[in-house]
Parts: structure tokens; sequence; C-alpha cells
């Protein structure tokens, strides 16, 4: 059976330094911090007392009061996206065939609001299960791709990715699988996170994840930087149209790229720290590269995982120094985390629309607030500081990790017919 080609038809981002894909590009080649102080809850007792929160949405632009009330915020966040994918990829539902367009939506924690919430009020009552009954079906990851589907009418496969911080790639790749094997001509794929709520950060506060560099949240993303203390939380939403190239062609598509190969792959190490070689990281860009047919010597810039974190930006340095060899020294690497925080499960789908304008517009997005050189990097490798750099990118890889140790890469290029 002859594979189909998949190509990139649709785009939509809601992000903590744009809600829309244009203000997405332009706050990332312009090297905008989305970080600032926390307005979801007061932090006067936490110890990170600042996000990259997603600023002046107001989900009723989307849906009907009475019905963004019976939703949690990761799912508003999806909606927003999904539709601007869907309208940037002029998607006509009523002359399409909606049993072959399907939505594979990651997400890693999920409705956490709504459980914090919901658990805290039964906490504070007198023991009576005086639960919402939205409850449930507002709380689990599920329940994002099942609400684009009714909204467009949508019946083509429709489920959920969860791998933590890798889970909207895994979307991605599941996706790409799909059309290719001619089980979908279309579908809309990405991830969205809102956790940015007592719980969310407390919890990564008690593992010593996050950044604490309260005075001066802008510049506390900075990755690769030696005196880098953490990850930044992030939320919002990516939203990505992916289609058959036929299918595309047919209905006279705008094609912004073609998703050429995805790698999966396990650090089998610990639950939280990536393998102190890279081990898992390098066998994921490997696994991605051979399903894409490439070599390493094929790609132009890798948009990394880079979370800011003393242990996981040595690894994945060392996976790419012992993937890529002498032409490592050749690339362009950024991590767009350093503008927009960690988006946990849905990091892997703004940082796919980050890889794909760059091959789309030959920009390479920057690693912001770099300030001193980490002495354990090689000097010669091109970490795209502080400034978006032009240069030719025919292909970009994506990397995205998460805790338990799962890793997923996917690769795009410039569409060629």
């Amino acid at each position: 059976m002859e594979l189909k080609r998949v190509v990139v038809t649709g785009l939509g981002a809601l992000t903590p330094i744009g809600n829309t894909v244009p203000e997405f590009w332009d706050g990332l080649i312009n090297g905008v911090s989305g970080a600032g102080p926390i307005t979801h809850y007061d932090t006067e007792k936490f110890r990170t007392k600042f996000a990259c929160e997603v600023k002046n949405f107001n989900p009723e632009d989307f849906l009907e009061k009475k019905e963004a009330r019976k939703l949690d915020p990761f799912v508003h966040y999806a909606i927003a996206a999904s539709d601007e994918a869907i309208k940037d990829a002029g998607l006509d539902f009523p002359n399409l065939d909606t049993n072959r367009i399907g939505v594979i939506w990651g997400s890693g924690i999920g409705g956490l609001k709504t459980f914090t919430d919901e658990v805290t009020n039964f906490a504070n009552g007198d023991g009576s299960p005086r639960f919402n009954p939205f409850f449930i079906p507002k709380m689990i990851l599920d329940i994002a791709p099942g609400h684009i589907s009714i909204r467009h009418g949508l019946r083509g496969p429709n489920f959920s990715t969860v791998s933590a911080c890798a889970s909207s790639t895994n979307a991605l790749i599941d996706a790409f699988n799909y059309i290719r094997l001619d089980m979908a001509d279309v579908i809309i794929s990405g991830g969205s996170e809102a956790i940015i709520y007592e719980a969310g950060m407390g919890g990564f506060n008690a593992m010593h994840a996050l950044s604490t560099r309260n005075d001066d949240p802008k510049t506390a993303s900075r990755p690769f930087d030696k005196d880098r203390d953490g990850f930044v939380a992030g939320e919002g939403a990516g939203g990505i149209v992916l289609e058959n190239l036929e299918h595309a062609l047919a209905r006279g598509a705008k094609i912004y790229a073609e998703l050429v190969g995805g790698g999966m792959s396990a650090d089998a190490n610990h639950i939280t720290a990536p393998h102190p070689e890279g081990l898992g990281a390098k066998l994921v860009m490997t696994n991605a590269l051979r399903d894409a047919r490439m070599s390493p010597a094929d790609i132009d810039y890798i948009n990394v995982h880079g979370t800011s974190t003393p242990l996981g930006d040595i690894s994945e340095v060392k996976a790419i120094l012992a993937m890529f060899g002498e032409n490592a020294f050749k690339l362009n690497i950024s991590s767009t985390k350093s503008m927009t925080g960690h988006l946990l499960g849905a990091a892997g789908a703004i940082e796919a629309i980050a890889s794909i304008l760059a091959v789309k517009n030959d920009i390479v997005p920057p690693t912001i607030n770099h300030f001193t050189d980490d002495p354990s990097f090689d000097p010669r490798l091109n970490f795209t500081f502080n400034k978006a750099q032009k240069r030719t990118v025919n292909a970009a890889l994506s990397n995205t990790f998460g805790f338990g140790g799962h890793n997923a890469s996917v690769i795009f290029k410039k569409y060629k017919a």
C-alpha cells in the first residue's frame, strides 16, 4: 500500500504571546516574553508567583455564555484554536465528506480547574456529595476533541492523546498516520492546556520544577543559560489542520508545509528526570528521521524541548550532538519556550506551528533571555540567542519530551509538488 502524503493546510493558536497565529508569529520573531504576575488566583503563599498566561481572552467570543460555563478553560482554548485553524484552512464542511474528517487532540492534564473547584467545594461542605452534573464531562481529557467534533459535525476518528508534555505531538503523529494510511482525509489536531491554578502551580513547585525568579518574570525562562532555574508554566492551545495532499489539491487549499515524519521513544529512566546522556531523545530523533527517510544533514532547524531546567537542557544537547555529529554545528536550534513558557500538553502543537512557520518564512525564532554562556555546551552550537535569524529552512524538527520518559518528534519540510 502506498502511503498518502500529508500536508498542513490550516493553523490556529491561542498563546501567552498572541491570541491568533499572526500575533503569535509576530511575538516569536520579535522575541516577546509572555511571562508576568499570575492573575488567575492569589499567589501570596506560593513560591512561584508568575507564569505565561493567555491574555485578553473571553470564551464568550466563541461560545454562548451558558455553554461557556459548562466547559473547562482547556476546552475554551481548544475551541478557539481549532476554530481559527478550520477557518484558515477554508474547510467547507457541508461540501466535504465529514465521515472522513476527524479530531485528534492532546492534553497533559485536562480539566484541572474543574477538578480543583469541585473537590474543594466538597471538602468545604458537610460531606454531602453535591457535585456539579457537568463535573466529569468538564474535566475529562477527551472532551476537547468531542466538543470540536460536535461543533462542526465531524464523524471521523475522534480521541485524545496523553503523554504529559509530549501529548499534542503524539496527537499530530496519530493524525499523520491515520491520514497516510487512508483512514481519514482531514484531521484537526493539536492540543490545549490550562494548569495555571493553585493545584497545578503548587504541585510543580513541590517538585522544584518551576523557576522562582519572582523579581524578574520576563527573563525567567532562559533555556541553555548558565543561570536557568526551572521552567515557566504556560497555557493555551494550538490547532493544526492536517490533510491528504490529493484532497487538499482537489479543493484548492493553500499549503503551509508537508509533515513527513514522526518518531516516538521512551527514556525508561525516571518518572521525571531525562536520561542523563539523552538516549531517549537521540532515539526519538533517529526514529523521526527514519520515518521521513531523511538524514541528519537534511535538517536546518530544531525547535527543541528546551524547558530551561538544569538537567533537561543538557540531556537534549547531548542527544543532538550524538545524533547529528558535525551537522549539529550547521543547524539553528531554538527554544520558543523562552517566550511562551511551557504549555505542557499543548507545547508540541504551538511549537509545531512555530516550526511550520519557520519553514514557510525562512526565519528561525530566537531563544531569548540569554545572558551567561553555560560552559557545558559546545560554543559552536547556534542556539539562535536573543534575536531571530533569517536562513533557508527546508526542513524543521520539533522535539517534545514528557514526564514518564515519553518522547515525540515531528518533521516538517517545504512542500514540493
